[in-house]
């Protein structure tokens, strides 16, 4: 390998080194040679030599081989402890073979090709147990958050299934148990149980420890969390919009019993506060006020609906209906019945109360309390170690007030206008009408899907540049928005969970909030320069967002408009929550479609992971949701074509330059390429062409100009004309002159 480098005496060609010694692994360029150095410092290692080789799996991976310098043989595991010590973790072997003697060649030289191949089959991680503290809190805390039965020392967080939104779940619980101040980043750079611990006992604890979450006397007036803060004011604007309705319609088919299902909402009532709460106004502002359980009424009376049709004209009111939060208990149900044996239920919630992450415990509640109450008894569930409120009180302890300057919320709000500070008002996206000067949530949904192969080369170029799924996705949709508007400077928006406390995992309530990831776009660049850079920009928004979207929004104070909401106009949305699964006895259950679509931004792309019974890649779930005052079905399923083929295009040459990647299918190209026609005339102005016309037939009768009841023929347009340009020239103008019209 050579390089040109700068000399007085002009360009010197150098010479750098042997570039068959050098592969790249996990997105990282590894010189082997550093490897061998490393095993050779071992007391019981003569000679080491490191190779990349292909796994069955199809990706490189590290692969020593070994001579020993004695009789005895050294212990595997033993070397592989001795390699971490000097080299970071992606250059650690994965498998080491001992040799007995070197190939060599003919001339005396190691014969490379003679290495025996590793027995993939055989190489394993072996378990090795925690032993410290540290070390046991990060293992079960990786086992927690990833519903495993346990995780050693040497397993990779995201190896384990990790993702970006799990490992801020993570960090979260481990700095809250150990008293330290881990951010994500470190999770991405440390990520085995061994790694992790590591850093987290040489952590400073000084200024880490934070308020523990617990139940605790309230005062007379409980504050709203941050997030519902954001979510009251939207809704005091206007009560009538249902942008943040969230409807669930599930068609049970089989013998319901109605009195069970009234008791098992009404104990599931009482057992989730938001679900009771309402949030009046004051003169110092909103606060929560909690209801006793017997002030809620649920009306399960079934009504019965003829048919589908009528069903759906009973479904997208409901759904769609009003809430006023600052009076109204945020949950509403009905039941429609539609045969003996066929109802539909339907549950509204106001997002002020609940988030996706909700659905799973409430389902979970729902089928615990039915289940009982068909046997005539009250659920038998271990009582709630906080309610919502607790959280909320917790919340504004923990971040403090933006008024401090050593707040944790004054340091992230710092961050957020460092960050933001000169992005573009506006991402002008192809549409197909003008912007309204005030946007509506109507919306509509384009679907489409991603299938198996690609889905797996995705997730092998994920784990190939150490970054997750989502940060591919990212980085690919900003690829699409730079071609699509022309930007290189581009913002999304993505929401996170909020639930890093293991006390929220089984709680009803709105801990979500939004970030922003502004990413910048260089054509010349590679897709793996771009994930690179995607990661950085996501992990510095993970580490800083629990400060509410709405206060980012006050702090960065962008140009503000009601015809597109503010600092981004995209959305990118992971479901890796926790699928909600609801099964009762005596009934199939089935999601029925409530009918009602909102667009709260101009374009939100969702995808979902499936996994086939192995765990592995079976194919990507995908919709484009829009507004539909600016977009139609047809342009926005144009994006979506254009996305997939953005990603099969950095799948199969992540290194190309961006600005390379073909984007446009053979139909639209098609339609771009000009049709050929007969030989052009000579070009004419204007004037000429009135002048021509006029000399062609003088005497033409045709009117060329209407204004009111006055018409002219050309011949008189003609004179008017000629009239009014010497009074033009008259008065000064010439050619390049600007004249007010």
């Amino acid at each position: 390998m050579v390089r040109w480098r700068r000399s007085e005496g002009g360009p010197v060609l150098e010479y750098v080194g042997r570039s068959d010694f050098q592969v790249k692994i996990r997105g990282f360029r590894v010189e082997l040679g550093e490897i061998d150095a490393a095993l050779t410092r071992h007391p019981r290692v003569a000679f080491a030599v490191t190779l990349g080789r292909t796994a069955p799996s199809g990706d490189t991976v590290l692969v020593s081989y070994v001579l020993p310098s004695g009789d005895d043989e050294p212990d595997v595991a033993e070397l592989t402890d001795h390699v971490r010590g000097f080299v970071p973790a992606h250059m650690v072997p994965a498998t080491i073979v001992i040799l007995d003697e070197l190939p060599l060649t003919p001339v005396g030289k190691l014969d490379r090709q003679a290495l025996p191949a590793p027995d993939f089959a055989i190489v394993r991680t072996v378990f090795r147990a925690s032993t410290s503290t540290a070390e046991h809190t990060v293992a079960d805390v990786f086992a927690e958050v990833l519903g495993l039965d346990r995780a050693g020392l040497d397993d990779n967080f995201f190896d384990l299934g990790g993702n970006s939104l799990s490992a801020t779940r993570a960090v979260a619980r481990i700095n809250s148990a150990l008293g330290v101040a881990l951010g994500v980043r470190e999770l991405f750079e440390a990520p085995t149980v061994a790694e992790l611990a590591a850093r987290a006992a040489t952590a400073d604890r000084s200024t880490a420890a934070r308020p523990a979450l617990t139940s605790a006397p309230r005062p007379d007036r409980v504050p709203l969390s941050l997030a519902q803060q954001r979510m009251w004011i939207v809704n005091q604007v206007d009560t009538t919009s249902p942008a943040y309705n969230v409807p669930i319609a599930l068609r049970l088919t089989g013998e319901l019993d109605i009195e069970a299902l009234r008791a098992a909402f009404g104990d599931v009532v009482e057992r989730h506060e938001p679900l009771r709460t309402v949030y009046p106004g004051s003169a110092d502002g909103p606060h929560q006020v909690v209801l006793p359980a017997d002030r809620v009424t649920l009306d399960l009376t079934p009504v019965t609906v003829s048919d589908e049709a009528a069903l759906r004209s009973e479904l997208v009111p409901l759904a769609s209906a009003e809430f006023n939060v600052s009076r109204d208990v945020p949950m509403r149900i009905a039941v429609l019945r539609i045969g003996p044996d066929e109802h539909v239920v339907a549950l509204v919630l106001h997002h002020i109360a609940a988030d996706g992450s909700s659905m799973a415990p409430l389902a979970r509640d729902v089928m615990v309390a039915y289940t009982a109450r068909t046997h005539g008894r009250p659920p038998g569930w271990a009582p709630m170690p906080v309610q919502y409120a607790d959280f909320a009180l917790w919340q504004r302890r923990t971040l403090g007030s933006d008024t401090d300057p050593d707040s944790l919320l004054s340091a992230q709000l710092d961050y957020w206008c460092r960050t933001l500070d000169g992005m573009p008002e506006l991402l002008e996206l192809p549409t197909d009408r003008r912007r309204p000067l005030q946007r509506s949530a109507h919306g509509a949904t384009v679907p489409f899907a991603i299938g198996a192969d690609l889905h797996e080369k995705l997730s092998d170029l994920a784990r190939d540049h150490d970054s997750t799924l989502f940060m591919v996705a990212h980085a690919a949709l900003a690829v699409l928005l730079g071609r699509l508007s022309g930007e290189t400077d581009l913002a999304v928006g993505t929401p996170v969970a909020g639930r890093g406390d293991a006390a929220l995992d089984e709680m009803v309530g709105m801990f979500v909030n939004t970030v922003v990831l502004r990413t910048r776009v260089a054509p010349e660049s590679s897709f793996t320069d771009l994930v690179a850079h995607v990661r950085e920009t996501d992990l510095g928004a993970f580490a800083h967002a629990e400060v509410p979207f709405d206060r980012v929004v006050q702090a960065v104070d962008p140009v503000r408009s009601t015809a597109h909401t503010p600092l981004f106009q995209v959305l990118l949305e992971f479901q890796n929550t926790e699928k909600s699964r609801l099964e009762l006895p005596g009934l199939i259950v089935e999601v029925v479609d409530a009918g009602v679509e909102v667009a709260k931004c101009d374009l939100c792309l969702t995808l979902s992971e499936n996994v086939d019974e192995t765990g592995e890649p079976a194919g990507m779930s995908a919709a484009f949701g829009f507004a539909t005052d600016i977009l139609d079905a047809s342009t926005v399923r144009g994006f979506a074509d254009q996305f997939v083929r953005i990603l099969d295009a950095v799948t199969a040459s992540p290194d190309r330059p961006i600005g390379d990647i073909a984007v446009i299918g053979g139909a639209e190209l098609e339609c771009l390429t000009p049709v050929v026609g007969g030989l052009s005339v000579s070009e004419v102005s204007l004037p000429e062409l009135l002048a021509a016309s006029v000399v062609a037939d003088p005497d033409a009768v045709a009117v060329a100009v209407v204004c009111g009841d006055r018409r002219l023929t050309y011949r008189e347009l003609d004179e008017a004309s000629n009239r009014l340009a010497r009074v033009l020239l008259e008065a000064g103008v010439g050619a390049e002159s600007v004249v007010a019209v």
